[in-house]
C-alpha cells in the first residue's frame, strides 16, 4: 500500500474509533435506563448513527453488551488503581463505594457482569487490584488480617444483588450494606471460623468485574 491510500484510508480509521464510541456511550445510556432488552434500533437512534454503521462496529447485540461490561469493568479497575496510589490506606473502602456507585448507575448490566464467560483480562487485573487494596489496608489496621480477597468479591457480588433487587424502590440500600459490612471487616476477632472463597472457586464461579 503507496503513501496515497494509507492517507486515504486513515480517516476511516478514526472515523470507526470515533462511532465506535458514539455507540457505547448511547448504549450506556440505554442499557442503564431499559436494560439489556433495548434494541439495536434504539441504539443506532441515541446514536445518530445508520444501523448499518451499528453492526459493522458490532455483529449483534450480545457483541455490543459485552463490550459495555468490559468498558465498565475497565473503569473499576481503573479507579481501584488509581486508590492503591494513595497508600492511606483507605482505598478498599473507597474502592467498594465506588463500584458500588458504579453498579447502582449501570443496573441495566448487572445480569452480564461476573458471568462466567465473561474472563477478560480486565476481570483477572481486577483480582490483583482488589488483593493489593485489602493488604494495603491490612498494613495500615483498617481491615483484619484474617478477611481474603475472596471475602472482598462476596462482598461485591452482595452489592449487585441488593442494587438490582431494590432498583429505584430503595437506591441508596446497598449503601447501609456496605457500611455494615466494612464494620464487619475490622471487627476483631473475626466471628467466623468458617473458610473463605477461594480465588481458585471465584475463577470458576464468576470471574469479578470490580
Amino acid at each position: 500500500m503507496g503513501a496515497a491510500d494509507s492517507d486515504a484510508t486513515r480517516p476511516l480509521r478514526r472515523d470507526a474509533v470515533r462511532n465506535r464510541e458514539r455507540v457505547l456511550v448511547a448504549a450506556g445510556r440505554l442499557v442503564a435506563e431499559h436494560g439489556v432488552d433495548v434494541s439495536m434500533e434504539q441504539i443506532a437512534q441515541e446514536a445518530g448513527l445508520g444501523i448499518g454503521t451499528l453492526y459493522r462496529r458490532f455483529p449483534n447485540k450480545d457483541a455490543l453488551v459485552d463490550a459495555l461490561v468490559e468498558a465498565f469493568v475497565e473503569q473499576v479497575v481503573d479507579a481501584g488503581r488509581s486508590l492503591l496510589v494513595r497508600d492511606e490506606g483507605t482505598g478498599l473502602e473507597d474502592f467498594l463505594r465506588e463500584a458500588g456507585r458504579s453498579l447502582s448507575e449501570q443496573r441495566g448490566c448487572l445480569p452480564r457482569l461476573w458471568h462466567p464467560s465473561r474472563a477478560t483480562p480486565a476481570t483477572r487485573e481486577a483480582r490483583v487490584v482488589v488483593g493489593a487494596l485489602l493488604a494495603q489496608a491490612q498494613e495500615h489496621g483498617r481491615v483484619e488480617p484474617g478477611i481474603a480477597v475472596g471475602d472482598v468479591f462476596v462482598l461485591l457480588w452482595a452489592l449487585r444483588g441488593i442494587i438490582e433487587t431494590t432498583g429505584e424502590l430503595a437506591p441508596g440500600a446497598w449503601e447501609r450494606h456496605l457500611d455494615l459490612h466494612l464494620a464487619g471487616l475490622r471487627c476483631r476477632p473475626l466471628p467466623t471460623t468458617r473458610p473463605p472463597v477461594s480465588l481458585d472457586q471465584i475463577a470458576h464461579l464468576a470471574p469479578p468485574g470490580a
